[in-house]
C-alpha cells in the first residue's frame, strides 16, 4: 500500500527521540498490529495508518498532560489523513483508534481496528522490550529501581512515580487480562512470563 509508505515517512520526520516512544516504538506496534490483523482478518489499511500516527503527539510522562498523549494524536491525525485522501469514515475509525489506545484513557475500543491498535501498544509493554522500556523511562525521570523496604509491593500500594519496579504491579502485569483478540492475548500471556521471570531473578539478586 502506497500511502502506508507515505504515512510512515511523513511519521518519521515529526516523532520525538523518547526511548519509550520514539519511530522504533511505532515500527514494534506497527509489526504486531500487522500480524494480529492478518489472524483476525482486520482492515490492513485502517491498523497500520492507526499504527503508525499513534504517538505522533507523546507528552513527557512527568508532564500534567501526558494523559492528552492520544487525545492530541488523534486531533493531530485527522489533518494528516486528510492530505492522503482518507475518506470521513476512515478517518474516523483511525483517530477513534487512536484514541482510545491509551492506558490511561481507560477505554475498550468499539471497532476491532481499535481493538488491535490497543492490543498491538500494550504488547510492546511487555516482555524484553517492555522491561527495556521501563528503565528507560525511569531514567528519564530519575526514578529509583525499587522500594529497598518493600520491592515487590507485598505491604503497599505500587507508585510508579517513584520506583520503576512499581511500575509492573502499577500496570504491565494487568495487561495480559485486558487483551482484546484472541491472538493479541496468546503473544501477551508468552511476553508477560518474560516478565514473571525478571521479577523472580530480580528478587534472587536483591
Amino acid at each position: 500500500m502506497k500511502v502506508i509508505d507515505q504515512i510512515k515517512k511523513h511519521v518519521i520526520t515529526i516523532m520525538d527521540n523518547d526511548p519509550a516512544h520514539d519511530f522504533e516504538h511505532v515500527m514494534r506496534v506497527y509489526n504486531n498490529a500487522q500480524k494480529i490483523a492478518k489472524k483476525e482478518k482486520a482492515n490492513q489499511k485502517l491498523v497500520l495508518s492507526a499504527a503508525l500516527l499513534h504517538d505522533i503527539v507523546s507528552y513527557p510522562k512527568s508532564s500534567k498532560r501526558s494523559k492528552f498523549s492520544s487525545i492530541d494524536s488523534a486531533k493531530k491525525s485527522k489533518t494528516i489523513l486528510k492530505t492522503y485522501g482518507f475518506s470521513e469514515k476512515e478517518i474516523t475509525i483511525v483517530s477513534d483508534a487512536i484514541e482510545d489506545h491509551s492506558f490511561s484513557q481507560n477505554k475498550i475500543p468499539e471497532t476491532l481496528e481499535g481493538k488491535i491498535l490497543q492490543d498491538a501498544d500494550r504488547l510492546d509493554a511487555l516482555g524484553a522490550i517492555g522491561i527495556a522500556r521501563v528503565f528507560a523511562t525511569s531514567g528519564s525521570l530519575n526514578r529509583s529501581f525499587y522500594n529497598i523496604n518493600d520491592p515487590f509491593c507485598s505491604k503497599r500500594n505500587p507508585n510508579d512515580n517513584l520506583w520503576a519496579i512499581d511500575h509492573f504491579f502499577n500496570k504491565l502485569l494487568k495487561l495480559e487480562s485486558m487483551m482484546n483478540t484472541k491472538s493479541g492475548k496468546i503473544e501477551a500471556k508468552k511476553r508477560t512470563k518474560v516478565l514473571k521471570e525478571f521479577l523472580k531473578q530480580l528478587k534472587n539478586e536483591i
